[in-house]
Order: C-alpha cells, then sequence, then structure tokens
C-alpha cells in the first residue's frame, strides 16, 4: 500500500527517570538533541502527519521541535505511563487514518530507511496487522505500526504496559520487519547505556 497516509505518533512524554536528573531526549545525537533528530526522521519518511507526546509545559523539550512540522500532544497524566501518551495519540489521528505508527523517542539507531522499510511492508490486505521492526537476528522491536483494528483498544489502556498485552494477543497477525544490526532495540534510558553507545558511537 501507499506509505504516504500511515501517521506517526513519536512517543516523548516519558520522564527519563533512570537518568539520575538528566534528560535523554536532550542528549546530543548526530549534533543535536535526540528528540528533534527523532522527529526529523520520521518527518523524512514522508509517512503522513507526525504527532508528538510530551509532557505538560513548560518543558524544554518543547524548544527543540518548536519549529518542526509536527502535531505536539500534551499528556498531562504521563505519570501514568506510557499507555497515557498511546491513548491520547491514537485519539488525535485523523479520523480515516488506517493504520499507525508507534515510534519510541530512545532509539538513536534507527534511521529514515529503517521507518521506510517498516512501512513498505504493510499489506492492509493481508492477514497481518502489526508490522514490527527487528533486529537482524530476529528480535522484535520498534518501530510497529498498528491498524486502525487496534485503535479502540489502545483508548481502554491504562498503566504502563506500552500496548505489550494487544501484540501478545495478535502474534499471530504480526509480521516482523528485519531492521540492520540492533537497531529496533538499542534503547538509551540509563546514563551507563549512554557512555557505552558513545564508546561505540564517537563519530556521533
Amino acid at each position: 500500500m501507499s506509505t504516504s497516509n500511515i501517521p506517526i505518533i513519536l512517543l516523548a512524554a516519558g520522564q527519563s527517570s533512570r537518568m539520575g536528573g538528566r534528560d535523554k531526549l536532550l542528549e546530543v545525537v548526530d549534533g543535536i538533541p535526540l528528540l528533534r533528530r527523532q522527529a526529523l526522521v520520521a518527518l523524512a519518511a514522508k509517512a503522513g502527519p507526525v504527532f508528538v507526546t510530551l509532557p505538560l509545559g513548560p518543558h524544554p523539550r518543547y524548544d527543540v521541535i518548536d519549529d518542526l512540522d509536527v502535531t505536539v500532544i500534551p499528556v498531562p497524566d504521563a505519570g501514568e505511563g506510557m499507555n497515557a501518551s498511546l491513548r491520547r495519540g491514537v485519539a488525535a489521528l485523523p479520523p480515516d487514518t488506517t493504520a499507525t505508527m508507534l515510534l519510541l523517542a530512545d532509539l538513536p539507531d534507527l534511521t529514515t530507511e529503517d521507518l521506510i522499510t517498516c512501512l513498505r511492508a504493510v499489506d492492509l490486505a493481508s492477514n497481518m496487522s502489526i508490522w514490527r521492526g527487528a533486529t537482524e537476528d530476529g528480535k522484535p522491536g520498534h518501530p510497529i505500526i498498528f491498524a486502525a483494528t487496534y485503535f479502540a483498544a489502545f483508548a481502554k489502556l491504562t498503566g504502563d504496559s506500552g500496548g505489550r498485552d494487544i501484540v501478545a494477543a495478535a502474534q499471530d497477525q504480526t509480521q516482523l520487519v528485519p531492521l540492520p544490526s540492533q537497531h529496533a532495540r538499542r534503547d538509551l534510558d540509563t546514563p551507563q547505556a549512554w557512555e557505552a553507545w558513545r564508546r561505540e558511537n564517537p563519530d556521533r
């Protein structure tokens, strides 16, 4: 199907609670704050509108994307966990949306090409309804594209499961999409993880 009508929801309302006071989404990657990088990666995929969930303002994260063509979705109940962002992000989608991509903001190795690879795998006429990025050795990761049939379930999510129950119940309708190396799973949410990643990527 066309990849030009699948909105992307960039989940960026988390509290960086494991970072010891630092904000992981403001860490510099490729010369810019990680959140800005991820928003630019999403925009360059040209999949559809890009929505970004953020904590209630004022918050420094707003400043790093305020000039980008994205729709910010404040999440007043972000402290509840990721499901608050999922509920509000899905609720903001245009009414004719047939599928949406969920993109985590703390995966610095994901590229626009990775997103496009996942988008091109989508076939709403098939018996698949979830398309999920995976590591080169087949471990499921991100991003994840959900057909609209799941939107009602997202509206009912509570807590911090991140939709895991939805994914678990639909394994036979999930297509894994291999991406390079560990792009789909390398998240950085502790200072130690950042230090290790920077040692491995001194040019970034």
